[in-house]
């Protein structure tokens, strides 16, 4: 039996967010980076020891060596294109006290410090920090909020270190122990994680852009958290959850993630999870859900992946209303022996039952997953035969001979033709070539159109 292995292939090399912290000099467990040391300091510093608190420094135009160290609430503006080049040696600004503004500023992180102290382009640990139009680039972390609440990072850019492997680098924006939070709007690629939140509440990502990666998202121990018009792509993994509770998801993409056990969306002891509006396409597998309570799955797409959705028996309460499921080489795949979700008027390309009465569903319930995809689920060998004439033979034979006992999954009232969800978003194209997710959108709704016109040509065929 299978138990778990997707699921701990994908958690294999997590470590504890909140590690041992040392300083520049002996190593001391959850100690800070302090000042850093005189000859890595920057030209700038000195304004910022003069600086009274609340005033606003602006900086011209230039390049400037060093790191910072800002220790009051002030508001550090950029004037014209101003560039902050670390030491190699730490964070190149180290925020250390409460409502401190940096905006416009370029960082380059010298492709140095250590991730075991957090080497960040920014690094804060004061509260209701603002963090504007910042583009960093060449550091471990991009920006740490430790016990941060109530900052704000928007409208900045970060990329990571290339040709390091990603468990050499950090995450793009990492949070511990940061509570009501807003990330708004930014651009995030070629990090480990594009965010990593733990146990960080009551805060809200939305309209961020994440692009290869490890996980999009890596999240843990955060309850109450809205996601909102994001973007996840091309990674091991769009978002990871793991022990979280009442998290929403609304018109989110998580697109084109693929690889060994690679997924769209994975909630792994997640309750009372809302994801509705979403566009979860091109993945190896589409939804993942393993020992979690009363998730709801509404008027989401879930498309071109090898898999749309893996639930285990560990799970319960779980609802899919509205979906569509379009173009997917198999709907489900169920992991043990028993299930009690729901699903109920959703579309699924594959099922080319009429509507003979024109109440909008077909007239036969729909089943989801064949006997090969229950063995899939529960033999791992099985993946081996998939699109081969064994597998296709299997199915053939128990549609006609239906004598091998499986746990039947099924929608009893599946859609005859696809809903209007306006709100679903339209994935970007990539690099300049078409997209993969639009060319499987497209086939099926071709399909879609085929199958129209295959009814409307039989007698008493929905018009």
């Amino acid at each position: 039996m299978r138990t778990g292995a997707i699921a701990v292939a994908l958690l294999l090399g997590l470590g504890v967010c909140a590690r041992a912290q040392v300083d520049d000099g002996a190593v001391t467990v959850g100690q800070l980076e302090g000042r850093p040391a005189p000859s890595d300091l920057s030209p700038l510093q000195a304004r910022l020891d003069q600086a009274l608190p609340g005033s606003t420094v602006v900086i011209p135009a230039g390049t400037y060596r060093g790191d910072l160290f800002l220790d009051r609430p002030i508001t550090l503006r950029a004037r014209g294109e101003v560039t902050l080049i670390g030491s190699g040696h730490g964070s190149v600004v180290r925020v250390r006290a409460a409502g401190v503004t940096l905006e416009g500023f370029t960082i380059d992180g010298m492709r140095g410090g250590d991730l075991g102290r957090d080497s960040s382009g920014i690094h804060v640990t004061g509260s209701d920090a603002r963090i504007a139009r910042c583009r960093i680039r060449n550091s471990l972390f991009g920006i740490y909020l430790r016990e941060s609440s109530g900052t704000v990072v928007e409208d900045s850019e970060i990329v990571g270190i290339p040709g390091l492997d990603p468990g050499e680098k950090g995450s793009g924006i990492h949070l511990w122990n940061s509570r009501g939070f807003r990330l708004e709007r930014n651009l995030i690629r070629d990090v480990r994680d594009g965010f990593y939140v733990q146990s960080s509440e009551g805060g809200t990502i939305r309209g961020n852009r994440v692009s290869d990666i490890r996980y999009g998202l890596h999240y843990m121990f955060s309850d109450d958290n809205l996601f909102e018009d994001n973007v996840f792509e091309n990674g091991a993994a769009g978002a990871a959850l793991m022990y979280s509770k009442r998290i929403v998801f609304r018109r989110n993409q998580f697109i084109r993630n693929r690889g060994f056990a690679s997924v769209g969306l994975l909630l792994k002891v997640c309750d009372n999870v809302l994801a509705e509006d979403n566009l979860v396409a091109d993945n190896a597998r589409g939804l993942f859900v393993e020992g979690s309570e009363k998730n709801t799955f509404r008027r989401n797409v879930i498309a071109g992946s090898d898999v749309a959705v893996v639930l285990y028996d560990s799970v319960s309460g779980q609802r899919f209303e509205s979906n569509s499921f379009v173009s997917n080489r198999t709907p489900l795949l169920l992991v043990g022996t028993r299930t009690d979700t729901v699903f109920r008027g959703n579309y699924y390309t594959s099922n080319l039952e009429p509507d003979l009465d024109g109440d909008g569903a077909s007239d036969r319930a729909f089943t989801l997953g064949s006997v090969f995809d229950h063995f899939r689920g529960n033999v791992i060998a099985a993946d081996l035969l998939v699109d081969t004439p064994a597998a296709e033979a299997l199915g053939l034979a128990e549609r006609t001979f239906p004598v091998l006992r499986k746990i039947a999954v099924a929608d009893d009232r599946p859609l005859a033709k696809a809903p209007e969800l306006t709100a679903v978003p339209v994935a970007a194209r990539v690099r300049g070539a078409a997209s993969l997710v639009g060319i499987v959108v497209s086939a099926g709704l071709m399909l879609l159109g085929l199958a129209g016109f295959h009814l409307g040509q039989r007698p008493g065929g929905a018009a």
